[in-house]
């Protein structure tokens, strides 16, 4: 009787084991399946451990059996639409299996694994003939895993897709010259409502030592420039241009902007001199590791090409 309450255990640890990992399978490759597919997907692979109480335990063993088991698995939980699609869903069920088994054990030896561990039975115990990992164990540390891995690879996956929209932006105005690398923000709909221009925001923070006191003082409070406590040298008159923009708590507020003498933008397709475009100073910094120290409009980049990537 123990016997069957002690697999009865193990085939639902099992279930939602392998339901976990489809589940987690579908939100990284941002598939929408119904909770009841994952349930059916992680049961066709709970009837291995039914298999191995059975006369046919020998063959359930087997790699290809698993293999098997592991297609079907996929297949009813995401369907076949074509065979690209198809060895996509099965891979990163594959990836994501292998990911959190092999942070549990890692886990496990980090927090239990005694170097001066020479006696016979600990060795074998080591190679697999013993417990190391107990069901306890198995039961409150995959949720933490299948977290962990979650979080890294939505990480992962923002960080690839800031990157790729990351150019290199040469700016030129009234003798300053500035270099920064930019994030093509398509949530930027930032212009000026008269020219139509794009307007660029560029963070202060590591141009302190560029840009004239009053430019980083008024970059901290716009409204500065209406109250007349700041003055400008009349060169950077010339350039003002006040942009009506609405923020949390403010929906009626004027940003300050440049209008630059050059701007220059670059990235893997090309290179791009931007005609018609405004910058507006911030002094809050835009990335927290300074992966990008602006913000670009994405109009910018309709500009005059000048040169293609090699």
């Amino acid at each position: 009787m123990l016997l069957v309450v002690y697999m009865d255990v193990v085939w639902l640890l099992n279930l939602l084991v392998d339901s976990m990992l489809l589940w987690l399978t579908a939100i990284i490759l941002k598939r929408h399946v119904t909770i009841w597919k994952i349930l059916i997907g992680g049961l066709i692979g709970s009837i291995l451990i039914i298999l191995s109480i059975t006369p046919l335990a020998h063959y359930a063993g087997k790699p290809l059996v698993k293999l098997g088991f592991s297609i079907i698995m996929v297949y009813s939980v995401f369907g076949f639409k074509r065979l690209k699609y198809y060895f996509s869903n099965l891979l990163t069920f594959y990836f994501m299996t292998f990911l959190t088994g092999g942070m549990l054990i890692g886990i496990h030896y980090f927090l239990n694994f005694d170097l001066e561990m020479n006696n016979a039975v600990a060795l074998a115990s080591i190679r697999g003939f013993g417990d190391p990992i107990s069901w306890m164990f198995v039961i409150f540390g995959l949720p933490i895993a299948w977290y962990f891995a979650k979080q890294r690879i939505d990480t992962f996956e923002v960080t690839k897709i800031q990157y790729d929209q990351i150019v290199k932006v040469e700016i030129n105005i009234n003798g300053v010259h500035i270099i920064l690398p930019g994030l093509i923000d398509s949530g930027n709909q930032l212009h000026d409502p008269i020219s139509k221009a794009p307007v660029m925001i560029v963070s202060t923070q590591s141009l302190l030592e560029k840009l004239p006191a009053q430019i980083i003082e008024l970059s901290e409070n716009h409204e500065r420039l209406m109250d007349g406590s700041i003055q400008l040298d009349s060169e950077w008159y010339d350039k003002i241009r006040l942009i009506p923009a609405k923020a949390v708590g403010k929906n009626n507020q004027l940003l300050v902007a440049y209008k630059p003498d050059t701007l220059h933008i670059q990235n893997e397709e090309g290179s791009w001199n931007v005609q018609k475009s405004l910058i507006s100073f911030t002094n809050q910094k835009l990335s927290s590791d300074d992966v990008f120290q602006c913000i670009v409009h994405p109009k910018m980049l309709t500009g005059i090409p000048i040169q293609n990537a090699s």
